[in-house]
């Protein structure tokens, strides 16, 4: 009877320290540090002239080849880039850049921020080519980075150069498949925090071809949806508008079937000819695609059995002058904030049923509500004194991409988030660290 008690008692406490013990554990939180990674904007080559559209005037930014990190605003809401590359800490907006070579050609990208790989589809290695690719290491370290190149003739050597710490190169496409027209390219870096930019650019001697800035995609997908590329409507004496060229890669080792649809104002329907089409894997595809369309723009739906990637090029007149611009897909909208201060971009809505919301913030700083409603497909400019666009609410299978039209000539960019934010786990003290 002396032992029971001072036994109960001693189990009780055990039961006790462990209930403690094991509430403690359960019931203690992760904390965490959220941001938004700093997004990069491609140089500015020698003959080219670059803007790049900003919502605030406090955005920070740092010129990549700068020795230090230090940040100054940007102080203004459309900043010329003389020749670096640019780091800019844009927070959840997603800054645009517009690049031209003036009489000849213009093009518009997303400032993105560092990827696991990036597709090219666009471009060409025959000798009418002046076109570049720059592959950009905003990274503290050297960087290795393998580019697989596709033609219409296959699979072509695997390049893997080397970029220094806060440095560019650039490289000359027609030196990944020389003579071929057709390219696709694959850009992976084995380490480092790269991000890289495609100049498509063309000519035949002293004549202009035109040339444009070509988006990339990270990875290849079943389903695809390009919106926003123009009609040219014949002038005078022409019977047909222009001819656009889909150009498809299956990169893996089997054959793709595809489907491609139009989505017009006119309604959706499948052309001539694009009704389950074989596409011969790891060998670039082009075809050409003549929509009998009343609207100015219209997009396309590419449903395949294999996993593709695609871009749509369309030759037309800007200004007067020879242009072309490569449509390419965009992923599915979501809420996001873009600037487009200086742009007045034609933006193109697709999908099923089109619900969109948006608030858009003007140079004053004014904000506007506005909602645009459609089936299939839908079209809305901003007003040119437009700073930023937010979309807040969009029913889901909607995609977007826009069209900007200037003086040297006419470009595309995707409507897609260029930095997504990072979460990173912040170490719990524990006092055992200093006190084992």
């Amino acid at each position: 009877m002396k032992l029971t008690r001072p036994i109960q008692f001693i189990t009780i406490f055990l039961i006790v320290f462990g209930l403690a013990n094991l509430v403690d554990a359960t019931t203690s939180s992760k904390t965490y540090t959220e941001s938004f990674p700093a997004v990069v904007c491609p140089p500015t080559l020698a003959g080219l002239s670059s803007q790049i559209s900003l919502s605030s005037t406090k955005t920070p930014f740092q010129r990549l080849q700068d020795k230090t990190s230090k940040t100054s605003p940007v102080k203004q809401l459309r900043l010329p880039v003389v020749a670096d590359s640019l780091l800019v800490s844009s927070e959840a907006t997603t800054p645009v850049v517009w690049q031209s070579r003036a009489g000849r050609w213009g093009g518009g990208a997303l400032c993105i921020g560092p990827v696991a790989s990036q597709w090219f589809v666009g471009a060409s290695a025959d000798v009418t080519t002046r076109g570049r690719l720059v592959v950009i290491n905003s990274g503290l370290s050297d960087s290795i980075v393998d580019i697989q190149a596709f033609s219409e003739n296959g699979k072509q050597q695997l390049q893997t150069i080397s970029v220094k710490a806060k440095n560019y190169v650039s490289i000359a496409v027609d030196s990944f498949a020389p003579g071929d027209q057709a390219l696709a390219l694959l850009v992976e870096p084995q380490s480092g925090r790269i991000n890289s930019f495609m100049i498509d650019e063309q000519g035949q001697g002293l004549r202009n071809l035109g040339g444009d800035l070509v988006n990339s995609v990270s990875t290849a997908a079943k389903s695809l949806v390009i919106p926003g590329i123009p009609v040219q409507k014949p002038v005078r004496g022409q019977t047909n508008s222009q001819a656009h060229v889909i150009r498809v890669l299956a990169p893996g080792q089997v054959d793709a079937d595809i489907t491609v649809e139009v989505l017009s104002a006119d309604g959706v329907f499948v052309p001539v000819g694009l009704n389950s089409r074989l596409i011969a894997a790891g060998r670039v595809t082009e075809f050409k695609l003549e929509p009998d369309v009343s609207s100015e723009d219209f997009a396309i739906r590419i449903k395949s059995t294999e996993p593709i990637v695609a871009a749509v090029k369309s030759r037309i007149a800007a200004s007067g002058k020879s242009d072309y611009v490569w449509s390419t897909p965009s992923p599915e909208l979501t809420e996001l904030t873009m600037a487009i201060t200086g742009l007045s971009p034609l933006i193109v809505f697709a999908g099923e049923q089109i619900n969109v919301a948006i608030d858009l913030r003007l140079v004053n700083g004014k904000t506007v509500t506005k909602s645009v409603v459609g089936n299939e497909i839908a079209t809305w400019r901003p007003p040119s004194a437009a700073r930023s666009i937010t979309i807040t609410k969009v029913k889901k299978g909607t995609f977007a991409g826009a069209l900007v039209t200037s003086v040297n000539g006419i470009g595309y960019f995707p409507f897609a988030v260029g930095s997504e934010l990072a979460r990173i786990e912040i170490p719990d003290s524990n006092i055992q660290v200093l006190n084992p």
